[in-house]
């Protein structure tokens, strides 16, 4: 069956995650070692309908998997939304040769890759972002690099807020899901982790934890929010506490700082494992697949079957950070 594909194109859309490299790195070499050609697309979708495509070899990627962000660059392509850019973007992909393509990315980028396979180009997507929030699979490229460069952060401003008997307030990513604020919440033994998941306790109740504590002897307080829970915005939130409690209160908002760095090995691995899992799938003649990562094990799924999943936060993790942060 891998005689039968001689050109891949490969594609990062979307936010960027670190471990995108990896990925790339993994369907360049794996490609290659069948025989068979990779076209690289420059800025994703965008790139594709301009035509910004070149082909790589295993020397492109030499020297990549240590590095952050994507050697492909990523944009986002609202156009791409539309029927006829779709087209276009099918149409690229025939004038290229391209007769399979590797999309890495987050869900907007596999609506995008099951809109190319509904016009005939077989497409793979691997799930890229720090998000966690792609439901079909445990884990998303990115994460865990993102986890730790945010528990690092969080360390060093307690720290400080430790020093100055402060209440920090530290404002992590996520979109819409609380996986990165969870996670480096209970890594870091915040004394409250507000999640999108998770119904927020108002203002007064901030507060009265925050005074409790307090009374208790607790010399700081540390609140981790993921960037999807409307707190009023942190640095309001933290001049009211301030305000009413008399505790010097500082906000941080980590932003794209977790975006970047260069990979952990939980990363670089599961980009390596998904995007060899990718070229294999397309060799076998497969597109209008999601490679993913569940029990233990590397598996796909149709994407439109990927695209309906849904999946909350792990209900015990909750409980126990509820537990953890009791003082």
């Amino acid at each position: 069956m891998s005689e039968q594909i001689k050109k891949i194109g490969v594609l990062t859309s979307g936010g960027d995650s670190p471990g995108m490299n990896a990925a790339i790195r993994a369907v360049v070499r794996t490609a290659r070692a069948k025989g068979i050609k990779v076209m690289g697309i420059r800025n994703g979708y965008k790139g594709l309908l301009a035509g910004d495509i070149f082909e790589m070899n295993s020397k492109s990627v030499s020297e990549t998997v240590n590095k952050g962000g994507t050697i492909l660059q990523t944009a986002r392509c609202k156009e791409f939304m539309q029927a006829e850019y779709q087209q276009r973007g099918a149409d690229m992909c025939n004038i290229f040769g391209i007769e399979g393509l590797v999309v890495i990315g987050g869900d907007g980028s596999f609506q995008g890759a099951e809109k190319l396979a509904n016009l005939g180009i077989n497409t793979i997507g691997i799930p890229g972002t720090i998000d966690l929030d792609i439901a079909c699979t445990e884990y998303t490229i990115g994460f865990d690099t993102a986890v730790n460069t945010a528990m690092d952060a969080i360390i060093k401003i307690r720290d400080t807020s430790t020093s100055h008997s402060r209440c920090s307030i530290v404002e992590v990513m996520g979109r819409h899901a609380g996986y990165i604020a969870l996670w480096s919440g209970i890594c870091t033994g915040a004394d409250l982790v507000l999640i999108p998941e998770k119904d927020a306790p108002s203002r007064n109740e901030i507060i009265e934890n925050v005074v409790t504590n307090k009374n208790k002897g607790k010399k700081h307080f540390l609140m981790v929010v993921a960037e999807g829970v409307d707190v009023g915005g942190c640095d309001d939130l933290a001049k009211e506490i301030e305000a009413k409690t008399g505790i010097e209160t500082r906000a941080t908002i980590l932003g794209h700082f977790q975006r970047g760095g260069a990979p952990t090995a939980v990363d670089r691995l599961h980009a390596a494992m998904m995007g060899s899992k990718a070229v294999d799938l397309l060799c076998e003649g497969k597109g209008k697949r999601v490679v993913c990562f569940n029990e233990g094990e590397y598996v796909d799924y149709d994407i439109n079957e990927a695209l309906k999943m849904t999946k909350d936060v792990d209900q015990y993790m909750v409980k126990v950070n509820q537990l953890l942060a009791t003082f």
